[in-house]
C-alpha cells in the first residue's frame, strides 16, 4: 500500500470517529508453511490501552514482531498514522513515533540504570562530529538535558531510587520498570509492551497497572501482549484475541470476558 490510509472515517450513523494511530490490514506471516499470522486486520485509536491475548502459539510475538519492523509481512499492510510502515527498520519506525520492550529483558546490565535510559534518548541528541570533538557548550548542554530528562523518567516509572544504581544490581520488577522508561525516552506516540507482567508478583504488577494507567493518560496510546487476564480486564480499553494466527475476537473486557468462543479456546471446550 502506497498512499496514505483514510485520515478520518463516518460510521453509518454520519457520527465522526478519530482516525485510527495503527492499522493492520490483511496481515499474513507464515513459517515453514505454518501461518503464525493469517489474514489479521483491526485499529487502534488514540489513546487506547489495547491488549492482545490468545492461547500459547497463538502468534500475539509475531505480530509484535511484524508491526515493529523485526519480521518482514508475506502480505498485508501496516500504517502508523495514516502513512504505510509495513517492511520498515525498527530505527525508522522509532523515529515516526513507535517503541517497544521484549518479552525477554533488553537491559544493558553493565551500565547504569540511567544510562540505559540515556541510551534511549539518542534519537533526539544533536549528532556533529566537530562539535563532539570540541565539546562545544551547545553539546554539553543537550547532554545535560539528556541527564535530566532520562532522570525524570526513572522517577517517573517508580525507579527513582535506582538512578545511579547498576542495572545488574537492580532487582527483577524494577528492571521491567527500567525498560519501560528507556522506551519512553524515546518519546513515543505508541509504545508496544511483550508480555510486561511476565515473572511479577502481584506487588509489581500492580506497580506495573498503575505505571501502564500513567502513560496511557499521558497520552500514549498503548498496546500489549499479555496472559495475565486480570491486569489485561481491568487496564484495556479494547482487547483483541487470537486463535492459530487469526481474529478470534475483539471487543470490550466485559464482551471478551463473556465470549463463547473465548472461552471456547483457553478452557478447551
Amino acid at each position: 500500500m502506497n498512499q496514505s490510509v483514510q485520515q478520518t472515517e463516518t460510521s453509518c450513523d454520519d457520527t465522526a470517529r478519530p482516525a485510527p494511530l495503527l492499522e493492520v490490514r490483511g496481515l499474513g506471516k507464515a513459517f515453514g508453511g505454518v501461518h503464525a499470522v493469517d489474514d489479521l486486520s483491526f485499529r487502534i485509536l488514540p489513546g487506547e490501552v489495547y491488549a492482545v491475548i490468545g492461547p500459547n502459539g497463538a502468534g500475539k510475538t509475531t505480530l509484535f514482531n511484524l508491526i515493529t519492523g523485526l519480521y518482514q509481512p508475506d502480505q498485508g499492510d501496516i500504517a502508523l498514522k495514516g502513512e504505510a510502515v509495513q517492511g520498515l527498520p525498527p530505527e525508522r519506525l522509532a523515529r515516526l513515533g513507535m517503541s517497544r520492550t521484549f518479552q525477554n529483558l533488553q537491559i544493558c546490565m553493565n551500565m547504569t540504570a540511567l544510562e540505559n535510559v540515556m541510551l534511549g534518548r539518542h534519537l533526539h541528541l544533536k549528532r556533529n562530529f566537530l562539535a563532539a570533538l570540541l565539546r562545544w557548550p551547545s553539546l554539553r548542554a543537550s547532554e545535560r538535558t539528556c541527564r535530566a530528562q532520562a532522570e525524570e523518567l526513572i522517577r517517573f516509572v517508580g525507579c527513582g531510587d535506582y538512578v545511579d544504581a547498576d542495572a545488574a544490581a537492580m532487582p527483577y520488577g524494577a528492571l521491567k520498570r527500567l525498560e519501560i522508561a528507556r522506551a519512553l525516552a524515546t518519546q513515543p506516540a505508541i509504545l508496544l509492551l511483550d508480555e510486561p507482567a511476565a515473572g511479577l508478583n502481584s506487588t509489581e504488577t500492580a506497580a506495573l497497572e498503575q505505571l501502564i494507567r500513567k502513560v496511557a493518560a499521558g497520552g500514549i496510546t498503548v498496546v500489549l501482549v499479555e496472559h495475565d487476564m486480570k491486569l489485561v480486564m481491568s487496564i484495556s480499553d479494547r482487547v483483541l484475541v487470537l486463535d492459530y494466527g487469526r481474529k478470534l475476537a475483539e471487543g470490550t473486557p466485559r464482551e471478551i470476558r463473556d465470549n463463547p468462543d473465548v472461552i471456547a479456546a483457553y478452557l478447551g471446550g
